[in-house]
């Protein structure tokens, strides 16, 4: 069943442009599934979709293809669109992001496969990082400017 619900998503979102959890589960609702707002979003997390800008303000859901290749164009793209300033307490990384866009970037820049990143955890429009060191956190720092430099 969950199978079955997890690849109706993924039709549903690259079907439709699809911008609040509420409008999933009434789509899902739609195509004969029973859901709750919890099980939606237990699935969006399952799924890693990711919030991207449509370009006219709004956001809809996408699907974040995750390769073993350096960074793509995509996550490239997410990063300096969403991204607005960081900061760093210790070995802890903070970055702000654009309303609504922090899972996204938090995906690019774990695309990136840094071996300092411990982890991160992404709200709405914040990215906490923990890092191993204080130096590293300054060297993933250096690194995500580099990105948003090119």
């Amino acid at each position: 069943m969950k199978k079955n619900r997890h690849q109706k998503i993924k039709e549903l979102v690259e079907q439709f442009e699809i911008e609040t959890q509420e409008e999933l589960a009434d789509r899902l609702k739609e195509a004969g599934y029973t859901v709750t707002q919890a099980t939606v979003s237990r699935d969006i997390r399952e799924l890693k979709l990711s919030k991207v800008p449509m370009g006219d303000g709004r956001q809809k859901y996408t699907i974040l293809v995750h390769s073993d290749h350096y960074l793509s164009d995509k996550y490239i793209r997410v990063l300096k669109d969403g991204f607005l300033s960081m900061d760093m307490a210790q070995n802890i990384l903070v970055v702000k992001t654009v309303s609504g866009m922090a899972m996204a970037v938090a995906a690019a820049i774990d695309a990136m496969k840094l071996k300092e990143i411990v982890g991160s955890i992404a709200g709405d429009d914040t990215i906490m990082m923990a890092v191993r060191t204080v130096q590293d956190t300054q060297a993933v720092m250096d690194k995500i400017r580099n990105v948003l430099d090119e």
